[in-house]
């Protein structure tokens, strides 16, 4: 592992890229889902963490947040800095150490990190029901809660896999006992809860905004997932396509002694935003221009506010076959291309076919504050659209469209 940073390495870094850093690629497998090997990782090393530790299905965006998982490797999450072709330092020391030049004074100064982060989500088939804690309930075991939301980028999705559809929140008129009973018929095989459900057919191009204890069951559409910067979760469905999902990780992120408390796990779901009548008027989501111009497009994909809080947003730019554009944008952000080829500011600009497990990309980078306000010019030097994606920390855009604002206006 590269030696320690210093604060003068990571000024190089940002004097070097003006402004832009080059991220490696940040994988991470999880040992109870299947991987859908969409994401470009190499199939010869969708296991490369180990059998034992399960597949890759999930790839990281200027992350600085941990993933937490057991037998987990000492940098697992974190996104790495690439100075000359190497990795040099993770984006978490680099925050630690020059936070405000890198995400802004204001931004720095509440949280002390990057408090957000973005992923791949790719899975051959759904995962189980399940909801993220709030700030409330994750700080009892030392821990943020879990805001999230999805975008289903097309260029990832031209096969929808096994289940593209997502169970999201339960049936008006469910009771908390109807719940309680699913768990008491945990080690019973499938424990019913998705019997309490309703699924909603996932189109590419399109998303969702999901509040902390809120239950979902994620399809199997690759998913892009702009998010707070925390990895809680807990699982409330026993058996997903006949395999099993332990008990621990319906509980791992509450207090120990509430492990077998039925009623309290039960009541740590929002009820009424689980139970909402009118749920994806509630949460769906469609792209809306934010501006235009000759031969480019830049679309809100994430937006709207949880529980009155701007925490994260997403822009989907499209530049044509020989255009560029210069963006201006209020603060700092993580990128991905997923289509396409060019430049940003002064780095290459390349979407890879296939990665290698270990190898350098072209395809991701983090924007500092600073260069974001001041304006990053992109370039598509290629015969196809270049697309990229890119997400945003807390009240960045307070002027982004809310939940349902697609219906007033065309993409």
């Amino acid at each position: 592992m590269p030696a320690a940073v210093t604060p003068a390495a990571v000024k190089s870094a940002l004097d070097a890229g003006a402004g832009i850093l080059r991220l490696a690629p940040t994988w991470v497998p999880r040992s109870f889902l299947m991987p859908g090997r969409r994401i470009k990782l190499a199939p010869q090393d969708i296991y490369a963490f180990g059998a034992h530790r399960g597949g890759i299905d999930e790839r990281w965006f200027a992350s600085t947040t941990p993933a937490a998982n057991e037998n987990r490797t000492e940098d697992e999450g974190l996104s790495w800095v690439v100075v000359d072709g190497k990795k040099a330092f993770t984006l978490l020391d680099a925050v630690g150490l020059e936070g405000a030049s890198l995400i802004g004074k204001e931004m720095y100064d509440k949280y002390q990190r990057w408090p957000v982060y973005s992923k791949f989500f790719d899975n051959l088939g759904p995962i189980p029901h399940h909801m993220h804690q709030s700030d409330e309930q994750a700080s009892l075991v030392g821990q943020q809660g879990k805001p999230e939301s999805y975008y289903f980028p097309p260029q990832l999705n031209n096969l929808g896999n096994h289940f593209p559809y997502t169970f999201f929140g339960l049936e008006p008129g469910t009771t908390k006992q109807d719940i309680v009973r699913c768990l008491e018929r945990w080690n019973e095989g499938d424990n019913g809860i998705l019997n309490f459900s309703k699924a909603y057919r996932l189109q590419p191009g399109t998303g969702w905004l999901v509040p902390p204890c809120v239950l979902h069951a994620p399809g199997s559409l690759v998913t892009y997932e702009p998010q707070w910067g925390s990895d809680v979760f807990a699982m409330y469905q026993s058996m997903v396509e006949g395999r099993y999902v332990p008990w621990s990780l319906l509980t791992k992120d509450f207090p120990k002694e509430r492990h077998q408390d039925l009623q309290y796990l039960v009541d740590a779901l929002d009820w009424e935003g689980n139970v909402d009548p009118h749920f994806k008027d509630h949460h769906y989501l469609e792209p809306i221009v934010a501006e235009q111009g000759d031969g480019w497009v830049d679309r809100w994909i994430v937006y709207g506010k949880v529980k009155g809080k701007e925490l994260f947003s997403a822009k989907e730019l499209t530049i044509s076959p020989g255009a560029r554009c210069t963006i201006k944008d209020r603060g700092a952000y993580g990128l991905v291309a997923v289509q396409g080829c060019g430049k940003i500011g002064k780095h290459h600009l390349q979407t890879p076919a296939m990665i290698r497990f270990g190898e350098l990309t072209e395809d991701e980078y983090f924007v500092t504050e600073a260069a974001a306000r001041q304006g990053v010019t992109f370039v598509n030097t290629g015969s196809e659209p270049l697309v990229t994606l890119r997400y945003f920390g807390p009240d960045v855009n307070p002027h982004a469209p809310n939940v349902g604002d697609h219906k007033k206006t065309s993409t």
